[in-house]
């Protein structure tokens, strides 16, 4: 896994197809796999890398609480596309920090091989990795959205059709009915059940009202936890 060389073009590249579908590298919130991608890069992606660079800027957001994000650090081949092997090339280890390093096992050596390194990171890693997991009920919510047309001409089957076709991790579509609103006009009501720490309304609303042609605005109607 990897991205090659993310401080080439070629590595961005490679960065901009794997966030193509994703918002974030591992999973549905920001976490340590986007800090690790992150501070690989020398700068921000160009501006036609248009999702590599919404990606860095929302994780840039993130820099006074970057250390509190969730998730264990780890080096840059344990992420990104299956096939690709990571050539990011690292900023050489100065003599001070070498001094400052503290041996977390108690070691006496002065030196440390970098296979000895290597695993003793992954151990750290797989020991944080068990300590961060704790057992926890799934909390849901049950959401019912109003999604309004430009006009009495919009096509309201397509506008159905473009909603239901946004698909996450947590997400459920349910029941939908068109309610008249006024001037032969009428609102798309759409239900939908959620899980909390995956889908947000936020995420939701940008998503639907992505679809400019025929969303003029999205309002949630209920919000109820299940």
């Amino acid at each position: 896994m990897g991205f090659g060389d993310l401080k080439s073009p070629a590595g961005l590249g490679v960065l901009e197809e794997f966030l193509a579908d994703k918002s974030y590298i591992e999973g549905y919130v920001p976490s340590q796999a986007d800090v690790a991608v992150f501070e690989a890069l020398s700068g921000p992606p160009p501006a036609d890398l248009c999702h590599a660079l919404r990606w860095y800027n929302h994780i840039k957001s993130y820099e006074k609480e970057k250390n509190s994000l969730p998730g264990v650090k780890k080096p840059l081949a344990n992420y990104g596309p299956a096939g690709v092997e990571d050539t990011t090339a690292t900023k050489p280890q100065s003599k001070v920090e070498e001094d400052d390093d503290i041996d977390l096992f108690g070691s006496d050596d002065e030196e440390e091989s970098e296979e000895a390194k290597r695993i003793r990171e992954e151990r750290l890693a797989q020991y944080e990795s068990k300590k961060s997991k704790k057992p926890a009920l799934i909390a849901k919510s049950s959401i019912l959205l109003d999604v309004k047309p430009w006009d009495d001409e919009t096509d309201m089957a397509k506008m159905e059709e473009c909603v239901r076709s946004i698909q996450m991790d947590g997400l459920v579509w349910g029941m939908s009915k068109l309610v008249p609103v006024g001037y032969g006009i009428k609102k798309l009501q759409i239900q939908c059940v959620v899980e909390d720490d995956k889908v947000g309304v936020d995420i939701l609303e940008e998503q639907i009202t992505a679809f400019e042609d025929y969303v003029q605005s999205v309002d949630v109607a209920a919000f109820n936890k299940i």
